[in-house]
């Protein structure tokens, strides 16, 4: 039998990179993008959106407002799907492969 303890506990760690990665990426974001962020917020997406409080301790943590992305589990595929029926127009957006 495995309790919400255990599980909380196990993930401890993955949830502590998460959140300081998200901080990291904030403290070396250009000012201008960052002013965007603290006044649109962030959106969680993915399996992790899932998790119960994520989004209050990254809130806590960044002193951002965060929003659950709808529907968080197909939200990345369908923004994917997006990408690739307009890839022309997007290419000077989009990182280079290391192919």
């Amino acid at each position: 039998m495995v309790s919400d303890d255990d599980i909380r506990k196990a993930m401890e760690k993955s949830v502590k990179t998460i959140v300081d990665s998200i901080r990291v990426t904030m403290e070396e974001t250009p000012p201008e993008l960052l002013a965007d962020i603290m006044e649109r917020g962030i959106i969680v997406a993915g399996g992790g959106a899932l998790l119960r409080g994520l989004d209050k301790l990254i809130a806590e943590e960044t002193h951002t407002i965060v929003h659950i992305a709808d529907d968080p589990l197909t939200c990345v595929v369908r923004g994917t799907g997006v990408v690739l029926e307009d890839i022309d127009s997007l290419k000077e957006v989009l990182l280079p492969t290391t192919r």
